[in-house]
């Protein structure tokens, strides 16, 4: 596993628990504040002593959450209730984020100077740009963004720009540019 030797290893525990239908944790926010940004930030750790790499993202808050899918939990043996262990370290190899199926068929449709774009820039550009489309739930919005994208990588932008890199953009589990209490989600 590829770790970032400039970067500094961060170590806690923290609680898992669910947000609607997702497993979650939240960083404490002294080990937050630790990292090299309030957007999203790219790790690799361990949860429980199993390795794993993700994308930490922003709670709008100034702190940082990430979801604990079903395949992690069954590895580190953990679930919605329990505490575990982890040790992140900052990395600037960035996985390859999934690309919503209406903003990838718009980017196949796109000029070649915007598939050679997309190509070139980095995952971490390409996880703003997503972040940007997503960050909506109102579909003739984000048919705009997508729609704005495509023309943005086609003149001269390489990420996008206006927007609040520390906001909880996940439409699923954030209200108002943050990241959902409990309570709300149940609402």
């Amino acid at each position: 596993m590829y770790m970032d030797k400039a970067a500094p290893t961060i170590h806690f525990k923290a609680k898992l628990y669910t947000l609607k239908k997702w497993t979650i944790l939240r960083l404490p926010d002294k080990e937050s504040r630790m990292l090299p940004s309030r957007g999203q930030v790219a790790v690799t750790g361990t949860i429980n002593g199993h390795e794993f790499q993700t994308v930490l993202e922003p709670d709008g808050n100034w702190g940082h959450w990430m979801r604990v899918n079903k395949e992690l939990r069954d590895i580190a043996g953990i679930d919605a209730g329990d505490t575990a262990t982890l040790e992140l370290t900052p990395t600037k190899q960035w996985p390859e984020p999934v690309v919503p199926k209406d903003f990838a068929r718009a980017l196949d449709t796109a000029p070649q100077k915007v598939k050679d774009k997309w190509r070139d820039i980095t995952p971490m550009a390409r996880w703003e740009w997503i972040r940007w489309v997503d960050a909506t739930g109102n579909m003739d919005t984000r048919a705009v963004r997508i729609e704005k994208s495509i023309s943005k990588l086609n003149g001269s932008h390489r990420r996008p720009c206006c927007f609040n890199l520390a906001a909880c953009t996940d439409r699923y589990l954030s209200k108002s540019g943050r990241l959902m209490e409990p309570e709300q989600a149940a609402v």
